[in-house]
């Protein structure tokens, strides 16, 4: 009996290691939730971490997302909307902020970064522009009090709108009408020693002028590029032609040691007859040919030594967000967790939310046993064949020590407490049908 499964049990074992490898993506995901329909933190938070994806980007601070992301090895930027600008400057209020928003949470979840406003500067609201400046400092001045400012940095996502010259990037430069901001955020950077976040779309340069953009060169696709005649550098994408437009402006403005991040990047996969390229094609090379370059930690032209640091737009696809059919079709994936389109993204979901009959309910809980034993026995498979190889010492009883410990340490043993913690997740009601995680019961 044991000759016969023996090898199939081989080949469950290699197939249950290949299942739990998954792609590691060097890139931060903007996690937006304009939407009725995404699913709860807690099963985002699998497919997060079943990606590998290690940084998130919230646009608030939604104490859900940080509880299921406790003990966690994400990192999260947190986001002060414009409504809270004004209140920001005053610093009682900030503190007041900090302490219900950040402390609560940030000895269990990472939170590295507090955005303040998003894309002020190029709207035309002329008050939020006076009040970002001081609710940038005074957030800060909060998080000196309560000792955590070497811990999180203060930042405002900008639009690329803020620039006034792109091409050649060398000769980036910001918009005249907007140089007093951005002059003393800059100051602030520097004096802070925190990046200069830029939200930066190819997509919008190519749905403008379709017949002048080469789809090519906004997709990272080959073509033969552009060179920056002041430099001599040839950019083969137009992403790292922006970043380095940036990085002009800023040294321009006589700064020189300030990074630059981007805090939004992506394509759509779906937009309005006159979205020319917003399709799911174009939006599977944009987004796949840009996880493949962060990934071998490149630079751009003008920075060739530091990687490129993006953050893309978005998680899931948000369907209430306002504004033409694109601003609702960034997402890599729909709400249930399917893949908008396939870039190699090996993610998992659970399903832990059911509003279907109790029946369907005990059936799931009934397969999901069947997976726990399954995972155990693959688990105690790998034992037996550290005891055939006899890889450490022919002694039995180190060697089932040895394979217990590998069995404790494995993928394996990662998945089962998963499963049991799925299976514990469901509360059946008489009236009703109930999913629950671990946080929100504790």
């Amino acid at each position: 009996m044991a000759i016969f499964f023996k090898p199939l049990l081989l080949l469950l074992l290699s197939l249950t290691d290949l299942f739990a490898s998954t792609l590691s993506l060097g890139i931060g995901i903007n996690y937006g939730q304009i939407a009725n329909n995404l699913p709860t933190p807690s099963r985002v938070s699998y497919l997060l971490r079943s990606l590998n994806v290690t940084r998130v980007k919230l646009y608030d601070a939604d104490p859900n997302v940080l509880s299921a992301f406790a003990n966690t090895d994400v990192e999260f930027v947190i986001g002060l909307g414009n409504e809270y600008l004004q209140r920001m400057s005053d610093p009682q209020q900030a503190q007041a902020w900090i302490e219900q928003h950040v402390q609560p949470y940030h000895t269990r979840t990472k939170i590295t970064c507090i955005t303040v406003g998003n894309e002020v500067l190029t709207g035309t609201d002329m008050q939020l522009k006076s009040y970002l400046l001081p609710a940038m400092q005074g957030v800060y001045r909060a998080l000196v009090n309560l000792g955590l400012d070497k811990e999180i940095f203060v930042a405002h996502p900008h639009s690329a709108g803020i620039l006034g010259s792109s091409f050649p990037p060398s000769s980036g430069s910001f918009r005249q009408d907007l140089s007093e901001y951005i002059h003393g955020h800059l100051n602030f950077h520097a004096q802070t020693k925190s990046p200069f976040l830029i939200n930066v779309y190819p997509f919008f340069a190519y749905k403008d002028s379709p017949n002048e953009v080469p789809l090519d060169y906004v997709l990272f696709r080959p073509n033969q590029g552009t060179l920056d005649p002041a430099t001599n550098l040839k950019y083969d994408n137009m992403l790292y032609a922006q970043i380095d437009a940036v990085h002009a402006a800023i040294k321009a403005m006589g700064h020189t040691d300030i990074p630059v991040k981007v805090s939004e990047t992506g394509w759509p996969s779906k937009g309005d007859p006159n979205e020319f390229g917003a399709t799911p094609e174009n939006a599977a090379l944009y987004n796949g040919n840009l996880f493949q370059r962060i990934q071998q930690n490149q630079g751009t032209p003008a920075k060739p030594s530091e990687p490129v640091d993006v953050y893309v737009f978005a998680l899931f696809n948000e369907n209430l967000k306002p504004g033409p059919a694109s601003e609702r079709n960034y997402g890599l994936y729909y709400p249930d967790g399917t893949p908008v389109y396939n870039i190699g993204l090996q993610g998992f979901i659970p399903r832990m939310d059911y509003s279907a009959a109790k029946t369907n309910v005990r059936n799931r809980l009934f397969l999901d046993s069947y997976l726990i034993v399954y995972l155990i026995f693959i688990g105690f498979l790998k034992i037996e064949v550290v005891v055939t190889l006899k890889i450490v010492s022919n002694n039995a009883i180190l060697l089932f020590c040895t394979g217990l410990v590998y069995l404790c340490f494995s993928s394996a043993f990662s998945d089962i407490l998963d499963t049991l913690q799925n299976a514990v997740n469901y509360e059946i009601r008489d009236d009703s049908i109930l999913s629950r995680t671990f946080a929100d019961r504790y």
